[in-house]
């Protein structure tokens, strides 16, 4: 008999190298060995495990697109996703903190950060001495999250004063180095927003509260404060102004990278369901046996390879883009692939759970854990509805 775990990985190696591949299975094995004990007490407690980023760094799967000069590996950018995949497979909270770390905060400053920047930043992310996180979304400004900015960066000799509020911030309670962006020149709007590299420990910098989610609670989520906190001039990420470009440019990446977290979590959904049918009998005979659960059954396993498929062709083109701002295929179908993930996904949960009956209404067992954390993936890098609106301007050229 075939065993889920036989179909899931091989389904991953179309257009990828050996090695590729090869990464994603050391990362698989890993991440079911050590990070997958951790769920519960991460989830009971909303508890984080302050020894994981030292030992993601010990491992070599932080800064993995980062230079060899820098600490990093200088691989393809394909391979976080991948890693991303394999960790969310076992540990979807300790993944999410990995993108906020490795993608919105880490590649940011890669992609986009002086050189002074990266050589000062970049070595303590690769080696999980410094956690990253990015703080774009304020109290006000969720998906108007540009024009609607209220925190504001005012130059004062060799520093910038920034004060203001960034609400549902990844990692903001166990954050070293964060990226901000803030309105330089309130009167332009959109068009006058900066990026900052800014240090958790300065004064002015706090964290106000850390929140209590529904679903990752085990990843830390936070509202930060900024008053009056001082940061260097030279610690701007890019142009003056021109942090618009540095956001869209993440914001395309974080939706593929998302992506693949959704891929990994809906890949454990369905090995779990097919296995509880396989093991949960009634009337006599395995659920699975049923036709109405076997059909369930035939749907995830449809949804979930048609996410593989857009997942692995879209991450593949994006490859093959430098740094710097996305064209504009890239970010329709970045917006598309995110969209497909966060519908897809919901519908893939809910059926494990119904597959799994009164087991899977249980807070405590990983299925619920799975569905919970469902809801996030279709807000987070932007709402199903501001995918479909990105969608339908490139499409009607609005």
């Amino acid at each position: 008999m075939t065993s889920t775990h036989d179909f899931l990985p091989t389904g991953t190696r179309r257009g990828f190298s050996d090695e590729q591949m090869e990464i994603f299975a050391q990362v698989d094995r890993f991440a079911s060995r050590e990070l997958h004990p951790l769920q519960t007490r991460m989830d009971n407690e909303e508890w984080w495990p302050e020894h994981v980023f030292p030992q993601f760094g010990r491992h070599c799967y932080l800064g993995v697109t980062a230079p060899l000069e820098l600490g990093g590996l200088g691989l393809d950018p394909t391979v976080p996703l991948l890693i991303s995949q394999a960790l969310e497979r076992w540990n979807p909270a300790i993944a999410l903190s990995y993108l906020a770390h490795e993608n919105l905060c880490l590649n940011n400053i890669v992609a986009n950060a002086s050189r002074e920047l990266q050589e000062m930043y970049v070595p303590a992310l690769c080696d999980g001495s410094a956690v990253g996180a990015l703080a774009l979304t304020e109290p006000g400004a969720g998906s108007d999250a540009l024009s609607g900015m209220r925190t504001t960066a005012v130059r004062d000799g060799d520093d910038y004063v920034l004060n203001g509020t960034k609400l549902y911030i990844t990692n903001g309670p166990i954050a070293d180095v964060v990226l901000i962006y803030a309105k330089t020149s309130p009167s332009l709007g959109a068009k006058g927003i900066s990026a900052f590299v800014v240090e958790s420990r300065w004064p002015g910098f706090t964290v106000a509260q850390k929140l209590t989610k529904m679903g990752l609670r085990g990843s830390p989520t936070a509202e930060i404060v900024l008053e009056g906190c001082r940061v260097p001039a030279a610690n701007l990420v890019g142009e003056l102004d021109r942090g618009v470009a540095v956001v869209m440019n993440g914001l395309d990446v974080e939706r593929i990278g998302l992506s693949f977290m959704i891929l990994g979590m809906a890949e454990r959904a369905l090995e779990l369901s097919v296995e509880f049918a396989r093991a949960r009998e009634q009337f006599g005979q395995p659920i699975g046996s049923f036709q109405l659960v076997q059909g369930m059954i035939a749907e995830m396993y449809t949804q979930v390879e048609a996410l593989r498929s857009l997942a692995m062709d879209v991450a593949l083109e994006s490859a093959e883009i430098a740094h710097g701002a996305a064209p504009a295929r890239l970010a329709l179908r970045a917006a598309s692939l995110a969209l497909l993930a966060g519908t897809s996904y919901m519908q893939i949960a809910d059926k494990a759970v119904q597959i799994h009956g009164g087991y899977g209404f249980m807070w405590e067992t990983e299925v619920n854990r799975l569905y919970r954390a469902g809801k996030l993936l279709e807000i987070g890098a932007g709402t199903n509805e501001v995918r479909k609106v990105i969608i339908a301007r490139h499409l009607l050229g609005r």
